[in-house]
């Protein structure tokens, strides 16, 4: 229950902003920026992103919200992180002209509130609350759904921060997250699903570097397509039946590959059995092997995207439903992985909870 209160405080503490359909807002979150050097885990998607960042948000009059462990202060200290993406964090901060820019700090860089000086500290904060036609999206990170790092002060969380700060920095150790663990980021995803649909409110999180779509994982996902694929089987003709065959061997053995891996947590099953009430969506991560996943909202739609270098190779699921298409001649593809519009998920939230 202290979890649940914790979320009810952001959801009624939050700065809002009202947003309408001709509103375009990129969302990103987990960047875990570092020094530069070879342990840090953003550098190999580095160009990748400041292109897309460019090309597509700021160029296309997107507002930006970051939300949470943008810096990687578990490991790096926040003056050479500022050495090494100076220039990162000041194109962040030019996004004010297309309307706003929000940066929301997570349990990797709350350490950012004991620094005055801090070059985006005009646009920090915890959460944040998106009005859009009488209805709310709460964005936060995600950790404030932990019942260890909930209180951004607290003793716990503070004590933490120091002991992974100098323990696994001299060591070289990976980045302590609940990302690394199923059953965690599950009972993070499992707690913020519940208090959305109490709320009747979509939460958008980071947090567990596993992207949601209207509270659908990537085996919701697969199991979703295949089951899209068999029902439009029958009325194929036998030119399309033959392509809809070789597309339900690829996703059975990526949701096959999902099972081995231990990735088969669903949201799905609730009240209503198979169906997910739309009510939490995840960003991902920017320190994917092959790309970056990010959240779009444009024109009274929103999109969960995928940025790689890989876009022709048909690496990810989803390709076959949304073409990628190239960042002009930049050698970038995007992928849309799923999409819906507003009004009908809040519409969804409203029938099913």
């Amino acid at each position: 229950m202290k979890r649940y209160s914790n979320l009810e405080r952001l959801l009624h503490t939050s700065e809002t902003i009202a947003i309408g359909r001709d509103s375009k807002i990129v969302i990103f979150s987990d960047l875990h920026l570092g020094d530069g050097g070879r342990n840090d885990e953003f550098r190999h998607n580095a160009p990748l992103f400041e292109t897309l960042l460019r090309e597509r948000y700021l160029s296309g009059g997107f507002s930006l919200v970051l939300n949470g462990d943008i810096e990687e202060l578990f490991k790096f200290d926040l003056r050479s992180i500022e050495a090494a993406w100076g220039g990162l964090l000041e194109l962040f901060l030019l996004f004010g002209r297309n309307g706003f820019v929000r940066k929301l700090y997570g349990n990797h860089d709350q350490a950012l509130l004991d620094h005055a000086d801090y070059r985006l500290a005009c646009v920090l904060a915890e959460s944040l609350c998106l009005h859009y036609e009488g209805q709310k999206l709460l964005l936060f990170h995600g950790h404030q759904a932990s019942p260890w790092l909930n209180e951004p002060g607290s003793i716990f969380s503070r004590s933490l921060f120091y002991l992974l700060r100098y323990f696994a920095r001299p060591f070289g150790f990976r980045n302590y997250s609940v990302s690394y663990s199923n059953r965690k980021r599950f009972a993070i995803e499992r707690s913020v699903y519940e208090f959305s649909n109490r709320s009747k409110v979509i939460s958008i999180i980071g947090h567990t570097h596993r992207p949601l779509f209207e509270s659908m994982s990537k085996v919701d996902y697969l199991n979703y397509r295949i089951e899209e694929l068999c029902r439009s089987y029958a009325e194929a003709g036998a030119v399309r039946q033959r392509s809809i065959e070789g597309e339900i061997a690829e996703v059975r053995r990526e949701l096959e590959s999902c099972y081995r891996n231990g990735d088969a947590n669903s949201l799905r099953r609730g009240r209503y059995g198979a169906i997910a009430i739309p009510s939490i969506f995840n960003s991902g991560c920017c320190i994917g092997k092959r790309g970056v996943t990010a959240l779009e909202i444009e024109e009274g739609m929103i999109r969960l995207v995928y940025w790689t270098r890989e876009g022709l190779k048909g690496k990810y699921p989803g390709e076959r439903l949304h073409k990628a298409e190239e960042l002009g001649s930049t050698g970038i593809y995007r992928v849309v992985l799923n999409e819906d519009r507003l009004d009908y998920v809040f519409s969804r939230i409203r029938l099913l909870v």
